[in-house]
């Protein structure tokens, strides 16, 4: 199966850490890290990291796009990038010291004219065949029609291709009125998704499984933060605890969880060891620091204390 990512609003992540934040003082950063990121990017990242290739799509402008596109070579990530006039955005997090807090700032996304859509539309295309799977993560930027994701799973209908959603609000909303393969909201994201402030968990269960009942998704993974995660499908609910490991950063962890979810299900695992390999690939997340993602030998090690 051919896995195509895409990301329609990417950031250059840049990390620092300080020695203590403090306002109007002028604060000498170190530890500098710039790494490629947005969801579809991250998703490509982590699924490398666990052998296997996808085709990344993404959005590239000026030389932050120039130097997103380079880092994914060499990476060994086969990219291909829609050039737009807008410049891709920088997002920036800072860990002081001195509380080991972690400060995330991010910057508005770029903006697309018509032509680049329809660029975006027919690459994404050409990519996939009948029954591959194409992953839309991530924002969209304020200006871009929060129908953008349904106009392009609509332009593939023919193509019967297994769609995989992770994004919120009513970009989610548009989305589900066509046929999707999978989503990944959080336990806010579900809620607004069901017209609700909250949701207990009885009510998620039983939201998700109407979900699937209606035939609007085939699977539904709910992401329970540190408490991990479920996932609702025909054949039944089940949980997954999150093992209990030291947080250096949560930036990621969302996307390595679904690149996790990805790869279980393209090694034909059970509904509960998909689940297992999603919470495994979150928290190796978490186990990094900045925007490194989850690496294998913290997948490897989570999973096993998972399934002690």
């Amino acid at each position: 199966m051919n896995i195509v990512t895409l990301t329609l609003n990417p950031a250059v992540d840049k990390s620092v850490k300080v020695d203590g934040l403090l306002p109007e003082n002028k604060l000498i950063c170190h530890s500098i890290n710039r790494q490629a990121g947005g969801g579809g990017i991250n998703i490509s990242r982590v699924l490398k990291r666990l052998s296997v290739n996808s085709t990344c799509v993404f959005t590239m402008g000026g030389d932050n796009g120039k130097f997103l596109n380079q880092e994914l070579i060499n990476s060994n990530i086969k990219t291909l990038p829609v050039k737009t006039q807008s410049w891709t955005r920088e997002n920036l997090s800072v860990v002081d010291t001195l509380t080991n807090l972690q400060y995330r700032f991010g910057m508005p996304g770029s903006k697309l004219t018509e032509k680049e859509k329809t660029i975006i539309i027919n690459t994404v295309s050409k990519q996939l065949l009948v029954g591959d799977m194409l992953v839309l993560s991530g924002s969209l930027a304020e200006d871009i029609s929060t129908n953008f994701y349904a106009e392009i799973i609509r332009s593939l209908a023919t193509k019967k291709i297994k769609i995989v959603l992770d994004t919120s609000g009513k970009a989610l909303t548009d989305a589900l009125k066509e046929n999707v393969f999978l989503i990944k909201p959080n336990q806010r994201e579900l809620a607004q998704l069901a017209g609700k402030e909250f949701l207990d968990s009885q009510e998620q269960e039983e939201f998700a499984k109407s979900l699937v009942k209606a035939g609007r998704v085939n699977y539904v993974v709910v992401s329970l933060g540190s408490r991990g995660a479920l996932i609702v499908c025909k054949d039944g609910i089940n949980y997954q605890t999150a093992p209990s490991v030291e947080v250096k950063s949560t930036i990621g962890a969302g996307d390595s969880m679904l690149a996790g979810i990805i790869y279980g299900i393209l090694e034909n695992e059970s509904q509960q060891n998909i689940l297992k390999w999603g919470v495994a690939c979150g928290t190796a997340a978490t186990m990094q620091e900045g925007t490194d993602l989850a690496q294998l030998d913290n997948i490897n090690a989570a999973f096993k204390i998972i399934n002690r």
